[in-house]
């Protein structure tokens, strides 16, 4: 660290907790981000690049990859502070939500109809608020737990509770109880005050005509679900009958567009139980070994596999491994892979590999594109 808390790459890197190289590939993807400081010919960095390297640090942990952190900062733009930091992770945690659902906990969330009255009764002040100002408001309100607040469907990525707070929000938008005044700001409209003063049965006869509107996007995005799950079976058929280098060809490919490093399949004889490897820097020094196993359906990987795994890579002195299958894992091979302590191993099993093909667009061409527009607010604000 310089006398002026300027850092070189090298020292922000150790700070932030990554080698030299791999410090280097995040800079470089996201550069468009990270501060500099240029004295003379060096490149120098600040505390707000530290900053910035560490949130990235702590989403990859959260197990998002390069490209998908892109599109969230594209789509949501970098966090100033650490609370925004935390937020963003958390909505984002995707693996590991998804992993976590739980029947149980998902009865406990609030309905829509539960949330229409306390949605306007936030708002009743007429001041404007933002969506993420109410959000916060309903879950004060409810006192919903972490679990509660993230949790995520059994079969896609949306936050429960974020899709019924959205679906609240359209029902009242379009029946005039609230109106939006800026983008993602709304106010409560004089129709929506005079709710809040109707009597109890009235009111919940209203709720239950709210309940009845349905946002035409929501509409689309199952379909749109139901048409990735189609495309997702079709392609784990696809990848059960490719031939097997071919197959090893794909997960090293897949592994490389996901951002993990420069990766190549291994010699196709005398293996030694690895099929591929990916360089997570130029110089190999810190490695991710693969192993990639076209079953059928029906053909487990058991524990005794995925051991064997483990033992291939104690023989390359190797810390992380990445386990891909087309058919699945028994619990007794997941529960063996989670206990491991001196290494990590990651299972994928067909179903998680064609959705990850689908994300990172291996395999697969866009069919069409549909285009959904919205008010530009900032257009009609005077000079």
């Amino acid at each position: 660290m310089l006398n002026n808390n300027l850092l070189t790459k090298t020292k922000m890197s150790e700070l932030v907790g990554w080698s030299e190289s791999n410090g280097r590939r995040w800079v470089k993807n996201f550069k468009n981000y990270i501060p500099i400081k240029v004295r003379g010919n060096k490149v120098l960095y600040t505390m707000e690049s530290l900053r910035i390297m560490k949130f990235l640090k702590k989403m990859n942990e959260a197990g998002l990859t390069i490209p998908e952190i892109k599109l969230i900062i594209s789509n949501e733009g970098m966090p100033k502070n650490e609370k925004e930091e935390q937020r963003l992770i958390e909505k984002h945690m995707i693996n590991r939500i998804h992993k976590n659902y739980d029947e149980n906990i998902k009865g406990t969330i609030p309905s829509t109809g539960e949330m229409m009255i306390p949605y306007l009764a936030m708002i009743k002040d007429g001041e404007i608020y933002s969506a993420s100002e109410i959000t916060e408001k309903l879950v004060d309100y409810f006192k919903l737990s972490e679990k509660q607040r993230i949790m995520k469907y059994e079969k896609n990525s949306d936050i429960i509770f974020l899709s019924r707070v959205r679906s609240v929000r359209y029902s009242l938008k379009k029946e005039n109880y609230i109106e939006e005044v800026n983008k993602l700001s709304y106010q409560i409209t004089n129709d929506g005050l005079e709710l809040l003063s109707e009597s109890h049965g009235e009111i919940i006869e209203e709720i239950e005509e709210l309940e009845k509107v349905v946002d035409p996007l929501t509409v689309v995005k199952e379909k749109l679900d139901e048409l990735k799950s189609e495309l997702a079976d079709n392609l784990l058929k696809q990848l059960r009958n490719v031939h097997w280098m071919k197959f090893e060809d794909i997960v090293v490919e897949l592994l490389t567009v996901m951002g993990y490093g420069d990766g190549q399949v291994t010699q196709r004889s005398n293996d030694e139980g690895l099929d591929g490897v990916i360089k997570e820097d130029k110089l190999g020094l810190d490695n991710i070994y693969v192993q990639a196993k076209r079953y059928a359906a029906n053909n487990a990987v058991g524990r005794d596999v995925v051991q064997s795994f483990s033992g291939a890579l104690d023989g390359k002195g190797a810390r992380k491994g990445v386990f891909i299958t087309t058919s699945y894992f028994t619990n007794g091979a997941r529960s063996y892979a989670e206990r491991l302590d001196s290494k990590k191993i990651i299972l994928i099993d067909g179903i998680e590999l064609s959705k990850l093909m689908i994300t990172h667009n291996v395999g697969v061409d866009v069919n069409q594109t549909f285009v959904v527009k919205a008010i530009d607010y900032d257009y009609f604000k005077e000079e």
